[in-house]
């Protein structure tokens, strides 16, 4: 009986959240990735070189890192239906403003606010999946709401080069400048849906049963009573936890292998002497393979019950495809070390985001899980800036490639080195792993 109503409660929180959910995090990272698209006409206009470009781009995480942890801590208090709305509307207004950018400092200062808008988003989500799924469902959970990471960038590609090209010039405005208002808009319109349709805690579902609602309730509560006999952590002390700690490196190199590679990799491929239009879709051939790799990768961590080892080799899969794509570099084959270092980016984070709520609870787990995301979204700062730089001292991104390999391998020597998980609260039960 308890495994019928699992199923069908679990069944019916994927289908009324996760879509919503999901459509929200493809239009926040199809406002982040746009600007790497609107480089190929952009940068001649406004006369940025590799490196500045980069320094403004990045403006965009300071802001993000800044603001991380006291968003999330207010989500915690007023609710995700309130807060998650107010970001993306503020973020989709701020999107929108880049266009209208006229030199460097006008792009850092605008870059700057769109992360101090959206800041809280992503690590809000996966607060917000504490709420609704116990933890043996957390890996998939993250996986399929996470492939809009890759969709977006898929997608994303296409459509960006299809505005740059098809608008330029209409009404008198570049075509990098109809790119940015038009994928503003609908993060605004998605903020409205959201304050209208989202659901803060699970007692306040009344589209699941009595029945579903009281099972749900008392197993998240199961769940954090066992977490808090181990111990209570304060939001001062999770921060300087020495495992918050050891994730945040992990994270950091993998966000600096990532964030590196994606604002640079339409200029990477269009570097192979394709068309501006083919850049688009060339530039959406990984992003299948890292599509495809997280929900598989999801899948396989619930269902083994454990984190490390696939946090590992998802890791090192990442460092192995960027150092393949440096050895080929100038071949249309680097795409195939592409495509597998995007199965390393995006699988890992369903075997990693599962973990901080393996040891805290509520503020601290929100106060940490916002701590963790924000360390590692320097990245952010560092892998843009250094592969500028190397691009523009050895005149190729060769280099650049090499230096984010080392830094993913640096994830999974830590990960290898420091993460330890108790296997018993994660282990799945027998009658939870039917599919949601």
């Amino acid at each position: 009986m308890t495994a019928d109503v699992e199923r069908t409660a679990i069944r019916k929180i994927y289908r009324r959240l996760l879509p919503l959910l999901f459509l929200a995090y493809f239009v926040c990272y199809l406002d982040r990735i746009n600007v790497g698209f609107a480089a190929l006409t952009m940068n001649k206009d406004l006369g940025f070189t590799a490196t500045v470009y980069a320094l403004g781009a990045t403006a965009f995480f300071w802001g993000y890192c800044l603001f991380e942890i006291p968003s999330n801590i207010v989500l915690e208090k007023v609710g995700a239906r309130i807060w998650i709305a107010r970001i993306m509307i503020t973020w989709g207004l701020f999107s929108g403003a880049t266009a209208f950018v006229t030199g460097s400092t006008s792009f850092g200062i605008v870059r700057f606010l769109l992360g101090v808008c959206e800041a809280g988003f992503f690590p809000g989500m996966i607060l917000y999946f504490t709420y609704w799924f116990p933890a043996r469902h957390r890996g998939r959970v993250v996986g399929w709401f996470m492939t809009a990471i890759p969709v977006a960038i898929f997608l994303g590609g296409p459509i960006s080069t299809s505005l740059l090209v098809g608008l330029d010039g209409f009404l008198g405005l570049a075509g990098w400048r109809w790119l940015f208002l038009s994928e503003a808009t609908p993060a605004v319109v998605l903020g409205i849906v959201v304050l209208l349709h989202l659901t803060d805690r699970p007692a306040q579902a009344q589209w699941l049963t009595p029945q579903e609602r009281e099972w749900l309730t008392a197993e998240l509560a199961a769940e954090r009573s066992a977490i808090d006999s181990v111990r209570v952590y304060s939001l001062l002390q999770s921060l300087y936890n020495w495992r918050v700690l050891a994730l945040s490196v992990i994270y950091l190199g993998i966000g600096t292998a990532s964030l590196g590679l994606v604002l640079f990799l339409p200029l990477m491929i269009k570097q192979l002497g394709v068309s501006t239009l083919m850049t688009g879709f060339a530039s959406a051939i990984p992003y299948i393979a890292g599509t495809v790799g997280m929900i598989v990768c999801g899948y396989i961590t619930d269902h083994m019950g454990e984190r490390r080892w696939n946090l590992f080799f998802t890791c090192l899969g990442a460092a192995v495809g960027l150092l393949a794509a440096a050895l080929l570099g100038g071949s249309l084959w680097a795409l195939a070390g592409l495509s597998l270092a995007t199965i390393g980016f995006y699988g890992m984070k369903t075997s990693f985001w599962p973990l901080p709520s393996t040891f805290l609870s509520g503020t601290a787990a929100a106060a940490a899980i916002a701590a963790i995301n924000s360390l590692g979204n320097f990245g952010g700062l560092i892998g843009p800036i250094a592969v500028g730089w190397l691009k523009d001292t050895t005149g190729s991104f060769e280099a650049g490639l090499y230096f984010l390999a080392a830094c993913a391998l640096v994830s999974a020597l830590v990960t290898l080195l420091a993460v330890h998980e108790r296997r018993a609260a994660e282990a799945p039960k027998t009658a939870s792993m039917a599919p949601a």
